[in-house]
């Protein structure tokens, strides 16, 4: 008798996507979704536009005070969205 490689589902479709090229897109997708709430109600009122370019998060703010604020605190965003996402995404966030 033989064994079979017993696989999920889930498994599967992931290493499919990871095949295709379509698993970094859609923790891209995730993360940018998950910054307002990571980054809290206050600041993702003042947030008008998030995206990836390059590994890098680019968030606009409207601001200023609050641009200086959160680039304090940038590498600390890095890991936690990262984290969020299971993976390393993004090196690095400019608050423009």
């Amino acid at each position: 008798m033989f064994k079979r490689e017993v696989k999920t589902i889930k498994d599967l479709i992931l290493r499919n996507m990871r095949v295709q090229g379509l698993e970094t897109p859609l923790l891209q997708k995730r993360l940018v979704e998950a910054w307002p709430g990571v980054a809290g109600e206050v600041v993702a009122r003042y947030t008008r536009e998030v995206y990836i370019r390059n590994q890098t998060l680019f968030v606009h703010l409207v601001s200023p005070a609050l641009r200086t604020e959160l680039s304090m605190r940038r590498q600390d965003y890095v890991n936690l969205l990262n984290g969020l996402v299971g993976g390393q995404i993004i090196a690095d966030i400019r608050f423009v």
